[in-house]
């Protein structure tokens, strides 16, 4: 019975290999990270849908409101009817715009 170097070394590799792959196949991340991942996408799934379903029931209101659907345009594009003064202030938040009073005075 003679038994070469090479088939020891070609099994000791063959049992390496299989024992890495188990290991990373089943190794403690393995199904319970993928299941606490798929659980995250799912939230943010349901957040997104909720986000979403908000913006369309905005637009909706827009769409039925012409008077608030104004104001809205004014707001994003900054304008203001004659008369009167919009103020920016530096944390970015922007109140309405303000009539002028007491000109002349």
């Amino acid at each position: 019975m003679r038994i070469s170097i090479r088939k020891i070394l070609f099994a000791c590799f063959v049992l390496v290999g299989g024992a890495y792959g188990i290991s990373v196949l089943r190794g403690p991340h393995g199904p319970s990270e993928k299941r606490r991942e798929i659980d995250q996408l799912e939230k943010e799934n349901e957040a997104l849908i909720h986000k979403i379903a908000d913006k369309q029931s905005y637009l909706e209101r827009l769409q039925q409101n012409p008077d608030e659907l104004s104001l809205e345009i004014k707001r994003r594009l900054l304008l203001v009817n004659p008369g009167s003064k919009n103020f920016i202030l530096q944390d970015g938040t922007k109140p309405a715009p303000q009539p002028e009073s007491g000109r002349g005075h």
